[in-house]
């Protein structure tokens, strides 16, 4: 299978709710589990370079940013999965900066899910203290984006 196809396929994976996917193909077959520590892949006809790195259990190891220090107040969670964006468009005005006043119902972000754009509006009026997340960030469901006083 092709290096591009693998890793397009554990993108998918880890962007998605599904936690286990299989693909069966005429040279073999590949086993991604999400949130497991080893992806299994199993060829008929195994080269000797891919029966040595067999040996030894593949990790996968994920980069994990520290969570971010949220203040005191009003926390706005993200309401589903996907982009995190501060603009409509890549060279508009940004929905709102930190220390700007906001009132319930007023468009705070998007965040694009599935190719739809998704206004996330202010539960509640106040001041914008802490943007959580940076533009183009994929986010998950219930990640805190904002915090308003």
């Amino acid at each position: 299978m092709d290096l591009r196809k693998l890793k397009t396929l554990i993108d998918l994976v880890s962007e998605s709710n599904v936690s286990e996917l299989e693909i069966t193909e005429a040279e073999g077959k590949i086993r991604i589990v999400k949130g497991g520590v080893a992806m299994v892949q199993h060829y008929a006809q195994p080269a000797p370079m891919m029966m040595q790195a067999a040996a030894a259990p593949a990790q996968v190891v994920e980069a994990v940013a520290p969570a971010p220090v949220v203040a005191a107040g009003h926390v706005v969670k993200s309401p589903m999965v996907g982009t995190f964006y501060r603009s409509a468009s890549p060279g508009a005005k940004v929905f709102v900066e930190v220390g700007d006043t906001v009132k319930e119902g007023e468009t705070l972000c998007i965040i694009e899910a599935m190719k739809i754009l998704n206004e996330i509006e202010a539960d509640k009026s106040g001041t914008v203290t802490q943007i959580l997340c940076e533009n183009g960030q994929a986010v998950e469901y219930g990640q805190p984006l904002f915090v308003i006083e």
